[in-house]
C-alpha cells in the first residue's frame, strides 16, 4: 500500500485528462466518415496504456539500467525484422502485425533509447568527443533503420533524447558551436538523400500555396482551421472545416487543428495548460529522483515529450513541416500511446523510489 501511495496520482489524472480530450476529439472528427467508431479504438488503447504503466511501474528502473544492452540489442534485431518481414502499408514498412493489432517497433525503440543514453551518460567520468561520437552511433544506428522503413519524422524524435543526454552530461559550448558549424555543412548534402515525397513536404512547408489542391492541402486546410474556430470556437462536432470533410484525416497527427476550430484559442489554451502542468510535473518528479539515472531517465521522457508538442503543434500553424509526428495522448494511435504510457511507467517506478536511500 506504501509504494501506490508514492505513486504520482497527480501526473496521472493530467495525462488521462489530455486522454479524455483526445477521445471527445476523435469521436467528433471521425462522425460520418469510414473512420466512425474510432474513438472506441483509443478508449482500448488508453485503457490498455494504463494497465501497462501500472505493470510497467513495478519493475526497478534500475532493472531497465541493467538491461539496456540487451534491450538495444533486441530493438535493433526487431527493427531490422521490420524491414524484411514488416507489413507494407502506403508504401513503408513500419508495422509488425502481433495479435490483430499493428505494432510500430520504432515507437517502442524511444523507451530503450531513452534507458541506454541515461545507463551510458552515468558510466562517463567525463565527456569528449570519443564520448559523443560513442553515444551518436549508438543513437544513430536505430535511426537509420527508422528513416530506411520510410519513417524519417519518428527516426528524427530520437535526435532530442541524445541532446538531453548529451547536455545534462556535461556538453560544453565550443562542443556545441563545433557542431552547429558541422551541421550547416552537412545540411546541402542531406538534401540529397531525402526522398522525393519528403523533399515536396519542405518544398511545402516554405510555399504551400504552390499547389493547394494537391500536397500543399492538408497544411492550408489545418490553417484555415485554426483561424476558423476565433475565440471560442465553432463547438463540438459542428466545425466547417472538419465536419466538412476539408481537413482529411484530422483525428491523427492534425487533431490539434480539428480541437482548436471546435474549440477555439480558449481551448488551446486549456490544452497547452494541461500539457505544460504534466512537463512541470515530470521536471519536479526529475529533481527529486533519487539518483542521477533516475533524473537522465525522466528528463529523456519529458525532452521527448516537449519536442513532440513543438513539432506537431508548429506543424498544424505552417511553423514546421509536415513529419507525421502525432500529437501526444491525443492523436489516434496504438503503438505511440502504449509507449508513452509504458514511459510514464519508468518514470512512476523512478517516482516512488524518490525516498529510498
Amino acid at each position: 500500500m506504501g509504494e501506490w501511495r508514492d505513486f504520482d496520482w497527480y501526473l496521472l489524472v493530467l495525462v488521462l485528462g489530455v486522454c479524455l480530450l483526445g477521445i471527445f476529439e476523435i469521436h467528433n472528427a471521425t462522425l460520418g466518415t469510414r473512420f466512425q467508431g474510432a474513438y472506441l479504438h483509443q478508449i482500448g488503447y488508453v485503457g490498455l496504456g494504463v494497465g501497462l504503466m501500472f505493470l510497467v511501474s513495478r519493475i526497478s528502473y534500475q532493472r531497465w539500467l541493467a538491461l539496456s544492452t540487451w534491450l538495444y540489442a533486441a530493438t535493433i534485431a526487431c527493427l531490422v525484422g521490420v524491414l524484411l518481414v514488416g507489413e507494407k502499408i502506403f508504401h513503408s514498412r513500419r508495422w509488425i502485425p502481433l495479435l490483430g493489432v499493428h505494432l510500430q517497433i520504432s515507437e517502442f525503440a524511444k523507451l530503450v533509447i531513452i534507458v541506454l543514453v541515461a545507463r551510458y551518460v552515468c558510466d562517463l567520468r567525463r565527456l569528449g568527443w570519443r564520448e559523443i561520437f560513442q553515444l551518436a552511433g549508438l543513437v544513430a544506428l536505430p535511426m537509420l533503420l527508422v528513416a530506411i522503413e520510410p519513417d524519417l519524422g519518428t527516426a528524427l524524435t530520437y535526435l532530442p533524447i541524445m541532446a538531453a543526454g548529451l547536455w545534462l552530461g556535461g556538453l560544453r559550448l565550443r562542443h556545441i558551436a563545433i557542431m552547429m558549424v558541422v551541421l550547416a555543412l552537412v545540411l546541402p548534402v542531406g538534401w540529397h538523400v531525402l526522398r522525393p515525397y519528403q523533399k515536396a513536404r519542405l518544398e511545402n512547408f516554405m510555399s504551400p500555396g504552390t499547389d493547394p489542391l494537391g500536397r500543399g492541402y492538408q497544411l492550408l486546410q489545418s490553417k484555415i482551421a485554426v483561424g476558423s474556430g476565433g475565440f471560442w470556437g465553432e463547438g463540438p462536432a459542428a466545425s466547417s472545416q472538419v465536419q466538412g470533410a476539408f481537413l482529411p484525416v484530422a483525428q491523427t497527427d492534425f487533431i490539434a487543428a480539428a480541437f482548436a476550430e471546435e474549440h477555439g484559442f480558449f481551448g488551446i489554451m486549456g490544452l497547452l495548460t494541461l500539457y505544460f502542468l504534466i512537463l512541470m510535473r515530470l521536471l519536479s518528479d526529475a529533481r527529486s529522483a533519487p539518483d542521477r539515472a533516475g533524473a537522465l531517465i525522466i528528463a529523456g521522457v519529458a525532452v521527448l515529450l516537449a519536442f513532440h508538442l513543438l513539432v506537431n503543434l508548429g506543424m498544424v500553424v505552417g511553423l514546421m513541416p509536415v513529419t507525421g509526428i502525432p500529437l501526444p495522448f491525443m492523436s489516434l494511435g496504438g503503438s505511440s500511446l502504449l509507449f508513452l504510457f509504458m514511459a510514464l511507467g519508468v518514470v512512476m517506478n523512478v517516482h516512488m523510489r524518490r525516498l529510498v536511500n
